[in-house]
């Protein structure tokens, strides 16, 4: 009985530790796309990415030499691969090119679907299995969020808003492929490890893709690339990929929906978007539908 006792409090400390970490890994990527806007505007989309991602790659390799990681198992390289083409090169490429067609306040309402995307693949690919109900209020959010976009119109521009729906699945697979292979490889080990494999290929496109002059790049754009390289590709994949092993990845993936809030502060605040009645309705909508995801969750 009191190994039974001891065995649901570390598991409930465990939960709790789940969402803290989620929690932190949201906050931290909810500055991406405002600060990805603020880069797009004067570099390259396909620079940005692959430059964003050799930076993040470097450091992570001197983290793993230091602290002197094993290479990953042989089993293990394929799903990274799935992690770096979802969350290294998928999703921060296509999201930057749908950002030369979209405002970041717009593409963020696009992230409401990424916990119904997360909890679909971490069914498919991590075995999860959430109870009935908790489906009909990641559905729920996940309508709201595509029901505003069509109340719009998505006449402010097809391709931004395509893009970002790929965008969206490519990062869905990249948490939950990444979460899963967490459980065994560790949280910063799994995009240390998904960030170099990509290292050749986006150190090569980076030089490749480099612009003559670098004297027209404002302050503000090197501080944005500074900050998706640091935060966005790698801090904030450290909380994030431990919160949804510990956790589980579906319900940790439902705080992603409080991301349109945060980032919709940011995009009023430092970017001076335009910041509607509606996208507001619709972000507070959708973090009640959190509330239920996360109770009906296991």
């Amino acid at each position: 009985m009191e190994r039974t006792s001891n065995l649901q409090h570390r598991t409930l400390e465990s939960h709790a530790s789940g969402w803290i970490n989620g929690l932190i890994g949201v906050i931290i990527f909810s500055g991406s796309l405002p600060a990805t806007r603020v880069a797009v505007l004067e570099f390259d989309p396909v620079f940005l990415t692959v430059t964003r991602a050799t930076l993040a790659a470097i450091l992570a390799l001197c983290l793993l030499l230091l602290f002197r990681e094993k290479p990953p198992a042989r089993s293990q390289l394929v799903p990274l691969v799935i992690v770096a083409l979802g969350v290294v090169v998928g999703f921060p490429l296509l999201t930057a090119l749908a950002l030369q067609y979209v405002t970041s306040a717009h593409s963020i309402v696009f992230v409401g679907l990424l916990p119904l995307a997360t909890a679909v693949f971490g069914v498919l690919r991590g075995g999860e299995r959430p109870r009935p109900v908790f489906w009909l209020f990641s559905v729920l959010g996940s309508l709201l969020v595509v029901g505003f976009a069509a109340s719009q119109g998505l006449t402010a521009s097809v391709q931004g808003d395509l893009l970002m729906l790929l965008a969206i699945l490519a990062c869905g697979l990249g948490y939950a492929e990444g979460a899963k292979l967490s459980r065994t490889l560790g949280g910063w080990q799994v995009i240390s490890w998904a960030l170099v494999l990509a290292l050749p290929f986006m150190a090569i496109s980076a030089w490749w893709r480099m612009p003559a002059t670098f004297a027209h790049i404002s302050t503000p754009a090197w501080f944005s690339l500074a900050y998706v390289s640091l935060f966005s590709m790698l801090i904030g994949f450290v909380f994030w990929y431990r919160g949804l092993a510990q956790g589980g990845i579906a319900a940790v993936g439902q705080l992603q929906l409080l991301q349109p809030f945060f980032g919709l502060t940011l995009a009023a605040t430092v970017l001076h978007e335009h910041v509607s009645i509606g996208m507001l309705v619709v972000t507070v909508a959708v973090i009640l539908c959190v509330a239920g995801a996360k109770k009906f969750s296991r």
